[in-house]
């Protein structure tokens, strides 16, 4: 999935434009846009902001002058076939030039709050995001599609255990979606759905828990800089472990750092109302 901010302006003339690929386009201020199927039958659109449009490949037509800012995520026919479970090689989409879905204006949201930010959680938040979006789509605006397939049971101990291995093995290096699914044999959209059947969280949440189980054994026994022990457990900046570690841990790093000091006798502080107050803590927007 590619993420972009469109920015559209005056021109001297109207231009013809076809577009290559499936995309969504989320409104980030109000503005205006002079758009025709014809060059000499145009007319001019308002939007609101946070408005969304869907527009599928090869897609085609004219624009004239503009006031325009919005997030484009194009989405690739790899992950709309993967949400098939390769049923079809191509999947065709219907034009929505204003579309209303409270499901794709979530994860449209949390694109542009990722974008804002730098990106901090890596390429796995985007391939997570992008399958999510591309289900939506192949359910609810594919021009024909077969029903989704209902599976049943999750992966077996063998593929989970193949999973945990995977990820420890590249705890500290960015990995997609597909990578996680390939080390199994899976398409990625089958892998999502077994996973979650088989753990009750994506495979997204699993990764970040495990770099912060991995991270609190080095706040335990090590004394390097919190950074350090960031980027040794695939955290991109501080600041993005210091958000995850504390919505799962309810206590910043360095916190939970000093509450496991060892004391002299050998025993660490771990009575029940710490253990209470640094269990691990339901996953929010994570």
């Amino acid at each position: 999935m590619r993420v972009q901010v469109e920015v559209l302006g005056p021109v001297e003339e109207p231009y013809h434009r076809i577009l290559a690929e499936h995309t969504l386009g989320l409104q980030l201020r109000a503005g205006s846009m002079e758009v025709g199927v014809q060059r000499s039958a145009m007319s001019r659109l308002t939007f609101e902001k946070g408005e969304m449009g869907l527009c599928p490949r090869d897609s085609e037509g004219w624009v004239g002058c503009s006031d325009v800012e919005r997030l484009i995520l194009t989405i690739s026919n790899n992950a709309l076939k993967a949400a098939t479970d390769g049923a079809s090689d191509n999947v065709d989409l219907r034009h929505v030039p204003s579309l209303l879905d409270q499901r794709l204006a979530a994860l449209m949201a949390a694109v542009n709050e990722e974008r804002v930010a730098g990106f901090p959680s890596g390429q796995l938040f985007l391939d997570s995001v992008e399958q999510a979006i591309a289900t939506i789509l192949v359910d609810g605006y594919a021009v024909r599609h077969r029903p989704a397939h209902k599976y049943r049971g999750g992966l077996g101990p063998a593929r989970l255990r193949k999973i945990r291995q995977f990820v420890h093995a590249n705890i500290e290096e960015e990995f997609s979606l597909k990578e996680m699914a390939h080390s199994v044999g899976l398409s990625a959209a089958y892998f999502s759905q077994m996973f979650r059947k088989s753990t009750g969280e994506s495979p997204r949440q699993f990764v970040l828990r495990q770099r912060i189980e991995r991270s609190k054994e080095m706040l335990r026994t090590e004394e390097g800089r919190v950074l350090d022990i960031a980027i040794a457990c695939g955290f991109k900046t501080q600041q993005h472990f210091a958000r995850v570690f504390r919505e799962l841990c309810r206590a910043t790093p360095t916190e939970y750092r000093e509450e496991f000091v060892t004391r002299p006798s050998g025993h660490t502080i771990e009575d029940a109302a710490h253990r209470s107050r640094l269990a691990p803590a339901p996953f929010g927007r994570l």
